[in-house]
Protein backbone atom coordinates (compact mmCIF):
# COMPACT_ATOMS: atom_id res chain seq x y z
CA UNK A 1 0.00 0.00 0.00
CA UNK A 2 1.28 3.45 -0.95
CA UNK A 3 0.95 6.31 1.53
CA UNK A 4 1.26 9.87 0.22
CA UNK A 5 2.78 12.83 2.03
CA UNK A 6 -0.56 13.53 3.74
CA UNK A 7 -0.72 10.05 5.18
CA UNK A 8 -3.58 9.14 2.85
CA UNK A 9 -3.99 5.75 1.22
CA UNK A 10 -3.46 5.90 -2.56
CA UNK A 11 -3.10 2.20 -3.38
CA UNK A 12 -5.42 1.33 -6.25
CA UNK A 13 -3.48 -1.49 -7.88
CA UNK A 14 -2.46 -5.05 -7.10
CA UNK A 15 0.92 -5.20 -5.42
CA UNK A 16 2.66 -6.42 -8.58
CA UNK A 17 1.80 -3.27 -10.55
CA UNK A 18 4.59 -0.69 -11.17
CA UNK A 19 5.14 1.73 -8.30
CA UNK A 20 5.17 4.68 -10.71
CA UNK A 21 1.68 3.84 -11.96
CA UNK A 22 0.34 3.59 -8.41
CA UNK A 23 1.93 6.95 -7.59
CA UNK A 24 0.38 8.57 -10.69
CA UNK A 25 -3.16 7.45 -9.90
CA UNK A 26 -2.76 8.50 -6.31
CA UNK A 27 -1.96 12.09 -7.30
CA UNK A 28 -3.94 12.55 -10.51
CA UNK A 29 -6.63 15.25 -10.46
CA UNK A 30 -9.32 12.95 -11.87
CA UNK A 31 -11.33 11.02 -9.33
CA UNK A 32 -10.41 7.32 -9.59
CA UNK A 33 -12.20 4.39 -7.97
CA UNK A 34 -10.96 0.81 -7.89
CA UNK A 35 -13.93 -1.52 -7.61
CA UNK A 36 -14.96 -5.16 -7.60
CA UNK A 37 -18.10 -6.22 -9.45
CA UNK A 38 -20.43 -8.06 -7.10
CA UNK A 39 -23.59 -9.24 -8.87
CA UNK A 40 -22.79 -6.73 -11.63
CA UNK A 41 -22.65 -3.90 -9.09
CA UNK A 42 -19.40 -1.97 -8.49
CA UNK A 43 -18.29 -2.23 -4.87
CA UNK A 44 -15.55 0.21 -3.83
CA UNK A 45 -12.21 -1.31 -2.87
CA UNK A 46 -10.17 1.91 -2.93
CA UNK A 47 -10.37 5.56 -4.01
CA UNK A 48 -7.75 8.22 -4.61
CA UNK A 49 -7.47 11.56 -2.85
CA UNK A 50 -9.25 13.41 -5.68
CA UNK A 51 -12.34 11.26 -5.13
CA UNK A 52 -12.34 12.13 -1.44
CA UNK A 53 -12.08 15.86 -2.13
CA UNK A 54 -14.62 15.94 -4.95
CA UNK A 55 -17.34 13.70 -3.59
CA UNK A 56 -16.84 14.54 0.09
CA UNK A 57 -16.62 11.06 1.58
CA UNK A 58 -13.92 9.83 3.91
CA UNK A 59 -12.17 6.83 2.47
CA UNK A 60 -13.05 4.65 5.45
CA UNK A 61 -16.77 5.42 4.95
CA UNK A 62 -16.96 4.14 1.39
CA UNK A 63 -14.62 1.16 1.27
CA UNK A 64 -16.54 -2.10 0.65
CA UNK A 65 -19.79 -0.25 -0.14
CA UNK A 66 -21.66 0.13 -3.48
CA UNK A 67 -20.23 3.00 -5.53
CA UNK A 68 -23.56 4.09 -7.01
CA UNK A 69 -25.13 4.61 -3.57
CA UNK A 70 -22.76 7.50 -2.94
CA UNK A 71 -22.60 9.42 -6.20
CA UNK A 72 -25.47 8.48 -8.57
CA UNK A 73 -28.69 10.60 -8.28
CA UNK A 74 -31.71 8.33 -7.87
CA UNK A 75 -33.28 9.41 -11.17
CA UNK A 76 -30.14 8.29 -13.01
CA UNK A 77 -30.02 4.84 -11.42
CA UNK A 78 -31.16 3.07 -14.61
CA UNK A 79 -28.44 4.77 -16.63
CA UNK A 80 -25.81 3.70 -14.09
CA UNK A 81 -27.13 0.11 -14.11
CA UNK A 82 -26.77 0.03 -17.91
CA UNK A 83 -23.17 1.22 -17.68
CA UNK A 84 -22.41 -1.35 -14.97
CA UNK A 85 -23.87 -4.13 -17.13
CA UNK A 86 -21.56 -3.12 -19.97
CA UNK A 87 -18.59 -3.19 -17.59
CA UNK A 88 -19.63 -6.63 -16.35
CA UNK A 89 -19.63 -7.86 -19.96
CA UNK A 90 -16.02 -6.72 -20.30
CA UNK A 91 -16.77 -3.58 -22.33
CA UNK A 92 -15.12 -0.21 -21.67
CA UNK A 93 -17.57 2.61 -20.95
CA UNK A 94 -16.95 6.14 -22.20
CA UNK A 95 -19.79 8.59 -21.55
CA UNK A 96 -20.74 12.02 -20.22
CA UNK A 97 -22.68 11.66 -16.99
CA UNK A 98 -24.00 13.69 -14.06
CA UNK A 99 -22.96 12.73 -10.55
CA UNK A 100 -23.69 14.05 -7.06
CA UNK A 101 -20.75 15.86 -5.40
CA UNK A 102 -20.17 18.12 -2.41
CA UNK A 103 -21.14 21.04 -4.70
CA UNK A 104 -24.30 19.39 -6.01
CA UNK A 105 -24.65 17.91 -9.49
CA UNK A 106 -21.60 18.14 -11.73
CA UNK A 107 -20.90 16.85 -15.23
CA UNK A 108 -18.18 14.27 -15.83
CA UNK A 109 -16.56 12.27 -18.55
CA UNK A 110 -16.93 8.78 -17.10
CA UNK A 111 -14.68 5.93 -18.11
CA UNK A 112 -15.37 2.45 -16.77
CA UNK A 113 -12.42 0.14 -17.40
CA UNK A 114 -12.81 -3.55 -16.45
CA UNK A 115 -9.96 -5.97 -15.92
CA UNK A 116 -9.90 -9.65 -14.81
CA UNK A 117 -8.25 -10.35 -11.48
CA UNK A 118 -6.19 -13.38 -10.51
CA UNK A 119 -9.16 -14.86 -8.66
CA UNK A 120 -11.18 -14.95 -11.91
CA UNK A 121 -13.54 -12.22 -10.73
CA UNK A 122 -13.96 -9.03 -12.74
CA UNK A 123 -12.58 -5.88 -11.20
CA UNK A 124 -12.27 -2.45 -12.72
CA UNK A 125 -11.60 1.25 -12.46
CA UNK A 126 -14.02 4.15 -12.67
CA UNK A 127 -12.42 7.43 -13.74
CA UNK A 128 -14.34 10.72 -13.47
CA UNK A 129 -13.02 13.82 -15.28
CA UNK A 130 -14.89 16.96 -14.21
CA UNK A 131 -16.26 18.77 -17.29
CA UNK A 132 -18.69 21.08 -15.48
CA UNK A 133 -16.96 24.41 -15.99
CA UNK A 134 -15.82 23.56 -19.52
CA UNK A 135 -19.35 22.60 -20.59
CA UNK A 136 -20.89 25.61 -18.84
CA UNK A 137 -18.54 28.09 -20.52
CA UNK A 138 -19.04 26.36 -23.87
CA UNK A 139 -22.82 26.69 -23.68
CA UNK A 140 -22.63 30.31 -22.47
CA UNK A 141 -20.29 31.16 -25.34
CA UNK A 142 -22.65 29.54 -27.83
CA UNK A 143 -25.57 31.65 -26.59
CA UNK A 144 -23.58 34.90 -26.59
CA UNK A 145 -22.10 34.16 -30.03
CA UNK A 146 -25.43 33.42 -31.67
CA UNK A 147 -27.21 36.42 -30.15
CA UNK A 148 -24.31 38.72 -30.99
CA UNK A 149 -24.07 37.45 -34.57
CA UNK A 150 -27.81 37.88 -35.19
CA UNK A 151 -28.04 41.35 -33.66
CA UNK A 152 -24.82 42.55 -35.26
CA UNK A 153 -25.98 41.46 -38.71
CA UNK A 154 -29.45 42.96 -38.24
CA UNK A 155 -28.23 46.32 -36.98
CA UNK A 156 -25.45 46.57 -39.58
CA UNK A 157 -27.93 45.87 -42.40
CA UNK A 158 -30.20 48.62 -41.06
CA UNK A 159 -27.34 51.12 -40.85
CA UNK A 160 -26.06 50.24 -44.31
CA UNK A 161 -29.52 50.52 -45.85
CA UNK A 162 -30.20 53.91 -44.31
CA UNK A 163 -26.75 55.21 -45.27
CA UNK A 164 -27.37 54.15 -48.89
CA UNK A 165 -30.73 55.95 -48.93
CA UNK A 166 -29.13 59.05 -47.44
CA UNK A 167 -26.42 59.06 -50.12
CA UNK A 168 -29.04 58.80 -52.86
CA UNK A 169 -30.92 61.81 -51.47
CA UNK A 170 -27.88 64.06 -51.15
CA UNK A 171 -26.57 66.19 -53.99
CA UNK A 172 -23.14 67.58 -54.70
CA UNK A 173 -23.76 70.67 -52.59
CA UNK A 174 -23.60 68.69 -49.38
CA UNK A 175 -20.03 67.38 -49.54
CA UNK A 176 -19.62 67.02 -45.77
CA UNK A 177 -22.86 65.09 -45.45
CA UNK A 178 -21.92 62.84 -48.38
CA UNK A 179 -18.53 62.16 -46.81
CA UNK A 180 -20.13 61.31 -43.46
CA UNK A 181 -22.74 59.03 -45.02
CA UNK A 182 -20.00 57.28 -47.02
CA UNK A 183 -18.02 56.60 -43.82
CA UNK A 184 -21.15 55.22 -42.13
CA UNK A 185 -21.85 52.94 -45.08
CA UNK A 186 -18.26 51.69 -45.10
CA UNK A 187 -18.27 50.93 -41.38
CA UNK A 188 -21.57 49.09 -41.73
CA UNK A 189 -19.99 46.92 -44.43
CA UNK A 190 -17.11 46.17 -42.07
CA UNK A 191 -19.55 45.14 -39.35
CA UNK A 192 -21.32 42.82 -41.80
CA UNK A 193 -17.93 41.35 -42.64
CA UNK A 194 -17.23 40.72 -38.96
CA UNK A 195 -20.63 39.05 -38.57
CA UNK A 196 -19.82 36.80 -41.53
CA UNK A 197 -16.42 35.89 -40.11
CA UNK A 198 -18.00 35.16 -36.71
CA UNK A 199 -20.50 32.81 -38.36
CA UNK A 200 -17.71 30.95 -40.17
CA UNK A 201 -15.64 30.71 -36.98
CA UNK A 202 -18.61 29.33 -35.07
CA UNK A 203 -19.11 26.66 -37.76
CA UNK A 204 -15.43 25.73 -37.58
CA UNK A 205 -15.33 25.52 -33.78
CA UNK A 206 -18.51 23.44 -33.67
CA UNK A 207 -17.11 20.91 -36.15
CA UNK A 208 -15.61 17.77 -34.60
CA UNK A 209 -11.88 17.22 -34.91
CA UNK A 210 -12.74 13.92 -36.59
CA UNK A 211 -13.68 15.98 -39.68
CA UNK A 212 -9.99 16.08 -40.61
CA UNK A 213 -9.36 13.70 -43.49
CA UNK A 214 -6.89 13.19 -46.33
CA UNK A 215 -7.41 15.71 -49.15
CA UNK A 216 -5.42 17.14 -52.03
CA UNK A 217 -4.66 20.75 -51.11
CA UNK A 218 -3.45 21.75 -54.59
CA UNK A 219 -6.94 22.19 -56.14
CA UNK A 220 -7.95 24.21 -53.07
CA UNK A 221 -4.99 26.55 -53.52
CA UNK A 222 -5.71 26.92 -57.23
CA UNK A 223 -9.38 27.73 -56.58
CA UNK A 224 -8.54 30.25 -53.86
CA UNK A 225 -5.94 31.99 -56.00
CA UNK A 226 -8.14 32.13 -59.11
CA UNK A 227 -11.02 33.68 -57.20
CA UNK A 228 -8.82 36.36 -55.69
CA UNK A 229 -7.11 37.13 -59.00
CA UNK A 230 -10.54 37.89 -60.43
CA UNK A 231 -11.45 40.04 -57.42
CA UNK A 232 -8.11 41.91 -57.52
CA UNK A 233 -7.07 42.30 -61.18
CA UNK A 234 -4.51 44.94 -60.21
CA UNK A 235 -2.54 42.41 -58.11
CA UNK A 236 0.05 39.84 -59.12
CA UNK A 237 -0.66 36.47 -57.50
CA UNK A 238 1.95 33.85 -58.47
CA UNK A 239 1.98 30.18 -57.52
CA UNK A 240 4.71 27.59 -57.10
CA UNK A 241 2.82 24.38 -56.43
CA UNK A 242 3.18 20.68 -57.33
CA UNK A 243 0.63 18.66 -59.29
CA UNK A 244 -0.78 17.27 -56.06
CA UNK A 245 -0.13 17.18 -52.32
CA UNK A 246 -2.32 15.12 -50.00
CA UNK A 247 -2.59 16.43 -46.44
CA UNK A 248 -4.80 15.86 -43.43
CA UNK A 249 -7.23 18.79 -43.04
CA UNK A 250 -10.85 19.72 -42.51
CA UNK A 251 -12.91 20.62 -45.61
CA UNK A 252 -12.74 24.35 -44.77
CA UNK A 253 -9.01 24.50 -45.56
CA UNK A 254 -9.73 26.48 -48.75
CA UNK A 255 -11.39 29.17 -46.61
CA UNK A 256 -8.18 29.52 -44.58
CA UNK A 257 -6.07 29.87 -47.74
CA UNK A 258 -8.47 32.46 -49.15
CA UNK A 259 -8.31 34.48 -45.95
CA UNK A 260 -4.50 34.55 -45.87
CA UNK A 261 -4.21 35.64 -49.52
CA UNK A 262 -7.05 38.15 -49.22
CA UNK A 263 -5.46 39.60 -46.09
CA UNK A 264 -2.18 40.05 -47.99
CA UNK A 265 -3.99 41.93 -50.77
CA UNK A 266 -6.42 44.07 -48.82
CA UNK A 267 -3.85 45.31 -46.29
CA UNK A 268 -1.33 46.29 -48.95
CA UNK A 269 -1.43 50.02 -49.87
CA UNK A 270 0.58 49.43 -53.07
CA UNK A 271 -1.16 50.06 -56.38
CA UNK A 272 0.00 46.67 -57.66
CA UNK A 273 0.48 44.31 -54.70
CA UNK A 274 2.38 41.06 -55.12
CA UNK A 275 1.57 37.72 -53.50
CA UNK A 276 3.23 34.33 -53.99
CA UNK A 277 1.68 31.04 -52.88
CA UNK A 278 3.90 27.97 -52.49
CA UNK A 279 3.39 24.37 -51.43
CA UNK A 280 6.51 22.62 -50.15
CA UNK A 281 7.09 19.26 -48.46
CA UNK A 282 9.18 19.15 -45.31
CA UNK A 283 12.57 17.45 -45.32
CA UNK A 284 11.16 14.50 -43.38
CA UNK A 285 8.30 14.08 -45.85
CA UNK A 286 5.81 13.96 -42.98
CA UNK A 287 4.57 17.55 -43.27
CA UNK A 288 3.65 19.95 -46.04
CA UNK A 289 3.75 23.76 -45.95
CA UNK A 290 1.32 26.08 -47.70
CA UNK A 291 3.23 29.39 -47.69
CA UNK A 292 1.81 32.79 -48.62
CA UNK A 293 4.43 35.51 -49.18
CA UNK A 294 3.59 39.18 -49.79
CA UNK A 295 5.15 42.63 -50.08
CA UNK A 296 2.64 44.23 -47.70
CA UNK A 297 3.50 46.11 -44.49
CA UNK A 298 4.45 43.69 -41.70
CA UNK A 299 1.70 42.29 -39.52
CA UNK A 300 2.31 43.89 -36.08
CA UNK A 301 4.29 41.50 -33.83
CA UNK A 302 1.67 41.70 -31.06
CA UNK A 303 -1.06 40.65 -33.48
CA UNK A 304 1.04 37.73 -34.68
CA UNK A 305 1.85 36.65 -31.13
CA UNK A 306 -1.75 36.85 -29.92
CA UNK A 307 -2.98 34.63 -32.75
CA UNK A 308 -0.20 32.04 -32.36
CA UNK A 309 -0.61 31.96 -28.57
CA UNK A 310 2.77 33.50 -27.79
CA UNK A 311 0.98 36.48 -26.14
CA UNK A 312 -2.16 36.69 -24.04
CA UNK A 313 -5.43 38.10 -25.35
CA UNK A 314 -6.14 41.37 -23.51
CA UNK A 315 -8.61 44.26 -23.96
CA UNK A 316 -5.91 46.11 -25.91
CA UNK A 317 -4.31 43.17 -27.70
CA UNK A 318 -6.74 40.81 -29.43
CA UNK A 319 -6.07 41.26 -33.15
CA UNK A 320 -7.58 43.83 -35.50
CA UNK A 321 -10.14 41.44 -36.97
CA UNK A 322 -11.36 37.86 -37.10
CA UNK A 323 -9.71 36.74 -40.36
CA UNK A 324 -6.46 35.44 -38.85
CA UNK A 325 -8.37 33.84 -35.98
CA UNK A 326 -10.48 31.97 -38.52
CA UNK A 327 -7.31 30.74 -40.23
CA UNK A 328 -5.79 29.76 -36.88
CA UNK A 329 -8.76 27.68 -35.82
CA UNK A 330 -9.13 25.95 -39.19
CA UNK A 331 -5.47 24.97 -39.01
CA UNK A 332 -5.85 23.83 -35.39
CA UNK A 333 -8.88 21.70 -36.30
CA UNK A 334 -6.76 20.17 -39.06
CA UNK A 335 -4.04 19.19 -36.59
CA UNK A 336 -1.57 21.65 -38.10
CA UNK A 337 0.40 24.76 -37.19
CA UNK A 338 0.09 28.41 -38.23
CA UNK A 339 3.29 30.48 -38.19
CA UNK A 340 4.45 33.94 -39.30
CA UNK A 341 7.84 34.94 -40.67
CA UNK A 342 9.37 37.67 -42.82
CA UNK A 343 9.06 37.27 -46.59
CA UNK A 344 11.84 37.69 -49.13
CA UNK A 345 9.35 39.88 -51.00
CA UNK A 346 9.72 42.43 -48.23
CA UNK A 347 6.50 41.71 -46.35
CA UNK A 348 4.95 38.78 -44.53
CA UNK A 349 5.31 35.03 -44.93
CA UNK A 350 2.37 33.08 -43.49
CA UNK A 351 2.89 29.33 -43.23
CA UNK A 352 0.17 26.69 -42.82
CA UNK A 353 1.87 23.41 -41.91
CA UNK A 354 -0.18 20.23 -42.24
CA UNK A 355 0.56 16.53 -41.91
CA UNK A 356 1.08 14.70 -45.19
CA UNK A 357 -1.01 11.63 -45.93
Amino acid sequence: MHINEHGAETELFPVDEPEGLRHLVGHIQDAVVAFELVDDEPVIRSVNESFVELFGYERSDVIDTPLNDHIVPEWLADEADTLDSRTASGAINYRRVQRRTTDGLREFLYRGIPYPSESSRLDGFAVYTDLTEINRKERQLQVVTRVLRHNLRTEANTIEGNAAQLLESLDGEHEDAVRTATVIEGRAERLLGLAGDAAQIDDVLQSPRSDAAPLDCVPLVRAAVEGLRNAHPEATVDTDIPDSMTVSAIPRLQLAIENVVENALEHNPADEPTVRVRIEPSESGRWADIIVDDDAPPIPPMERNVVTGDADVTPKHHGSGLGLWLVKWIVDRSGGELAFEDSDLGGNSVRIRLQQE
